[in-house]
């Protein structure tokens, strides 16, 4: 965090841009500020790219005259019912708003918006770090205002709303959400009367749709520690009413003497340690969902204790609600998280075993071009405290990446089709579409995944003969082998 004077803060926006901008303003007679996220993002020393500018009159106007004064290059889209205008020019995206107040009626998050002054718009920002503005105008160039303490407030890593949190959270719900990503982006703390505020208003969060909240979420699931921000999403309250599975993963229960983990700070550890390596939001989200139906597969067994027979797969089953409750891809990307949830266990199995070659071109089958992911994510899974436990399981899994490595250059099974297709097999018998055919092919790919055979043209349909005729199937044509069609 540093502090600016007017003269260093005049030395920051020194881009020629903001000077453009400066004569526009000047010229139109309009007061004009460059606010939130940029001035805070300036003051934190972080990246900052996106331009927000709030104009003391029209800023439809001003951005077009801009767009005037910079001549080719420029471009400007105008969104009239929102009141506002964007200009791109070169690497720079500047949104112009004009000042305005804001009033809310309970059942929407839709303000009924006035024109106003910039001490309305600072009255309506979100939190103080965010209500911070710089004028461009040139007799004040560089000049912060900063009504509520946002400075300090920076200086303390703390999260606070301007005015009554109340009022601030129950007007628009999703700054709940929104105070909560800020805190996990930025690793602050949420200032204690913002908190519970958080904790009084949850309910609200219900006017808020799937997809915002998504949008949210995903920001959370990004930051360098996204477990930071489940455990606020929990302490407030906020987790159990917008991700009840999740939060069910929550809680430690006891019998016999014989206690299962906290599947929730598990999983959060696991996010986490996930995170350290892969900025991939969808290994994340697997990494999230691992254990997620965990609470539905909870059993006692007097014998073996607390049991979650199959929780991959029916977690696999779980995934595609989750996302379209969550308004998430229904596409590649959840088909992704399933695979790797359904497939989380299989590493696990193979490295606290003997690692044969049979299990791990099975595993390099079904896993195919997601292979590497799915063995971050089983290594980020081993959580125990039990180090030499740990230790074995890590190396094994070493001992498992290098099999991986070695069938695949010998094998060539990740993503593989058998050499011979079912078409072949109904030419060669005579057959239509059956179950023998399926039985056939499936023969031959696991005898290829057992190391039965090689991965091989005429080793299959060797194969395939000698199955068939067990099957008393016959053969209609000439059994030699024809060359494989390219």
């Amino acid at each position: 965090m540093i502090e600016l004077t007017r003269e260093e803060w005049k030395h920051r926006l020194n881009n020629p841009i903001f000077h453009e901008i400066s004569a526009t303003a000047d010229e139109l007679g309009y007061e004009c500020y460059v606010v939130g996220g940029y001035v805070r993002d300036v003051l934190l020393e972080r990246p900052t790219k996106d331009i927000d500018v709030v104009v003391v009159g029209s800023g439809i106007e001003i951005a077009r005259r801009l767009v005037q004064r910079l001549g080719k290059g420029a471009h400007i889209a105008v969104y009239k019912n929102f009141g506002t205008a964007q200009v791109r020019y070169r690497e720079h995206e500047v949104e112009f708003v004009g000042a305005r107040k804001e009033s809310y009626q309970r059942d929407s998050r839709k303000p009924i918006v006035e024109d106003g002054t910039l001490a309305d718009d600072q009255n309506r920002r979100d939190f103080t770090i965010n209500a911070l503005a710089v004028c461009l105008n040139e007799g004040r160039f560089g000049e912060l205002i900063d009504p509520f303490g946002g400075v300090e407030d920076l200086k303390e890593k703390t999260i606070r709303t301007p005015l009554d949190p109340d009022i601030t959270f129950s007007d628009d719900p999703l700054r709940m959400m929104r105070c909560i990503r800020f805190a996990t982006q930025l690793n602050f703390y949420i200032d204690d009367e913002t908190f519970e505020s958080l904790c009084r208003n949850r309910e609200r969060i219900g006017i808020i749709s799937g997809e915002r909240i998504s949008e949210e979420l995903n920001k959370i699931i990004l930051s360098p520690v996204p477990s930071k921000g489940f455990v606020d999403l929990e302490r407030s309250g906020l987790l159990e009413l917008i991700f009840p599975e999740l939060a069910a993963l929550q809680g430690v229960e006891t019998r016999n003497g014989r206690a299962h983990k906290d599947n929730f700070f598990h999983t959060l550890e696991v996010l986490d340690n996930v995170s350290r390596h892969t900025s991939n939001l969808w290994l994340r989200w697997a990494a999230l969902l691992h254990d997620i139906a965990k609470p539905v597969t909870k059993r006692w067994d007097p014998r073996m204790g607390w049991t979650f027979h199959n929780h991959n797969f029916i977690g696999e089953k779980m995934v595609k609600e989750i996302f379209r409750k969550k308004k998430l891809p229904m596409n590649e990307k959840m088909k992704y998280v399933q695979k790797l949830v359904g497939l989380h266990m299989r590493p696990i199995v193979i490295a606290d075993d003997v690692v044969t070659d049979s299990a791990v071109r099975r595993l390099l089958f079904e896993a195919g071009d997601d292979i590497d992911d799915l063995m971050m994510l089983c290594e980020a899974d081993i959580t125990s405290k039990n180090m030499e436990r740990k230790k074995r399981f890590l190396q094994n899994f070493q001992l498992v990446r290098q099999k991986l490595s070695d069938l695949e250059e010998k094998d060539r099974v990740r993503n593989f089709q058998p050499p011979v297709s079912g078409e072949e097999i109904m030419r060669v018998f005579g057959l239509t579409p059956c179950q023998e055919v399926g039985s056939l092919k499936s023969a031959i790919k696991d005898a290829i995944l057992d190391g039965v055979i090689p991965n091989e043209y005429e080793a299959a349909y060797r194969y395939m003969l000698e199955k068939a005729e067990k099957m008393g199937l016959k053969v209609k044509e000439d059994p030699s082998p024809a060359s494989p069609s390219v």
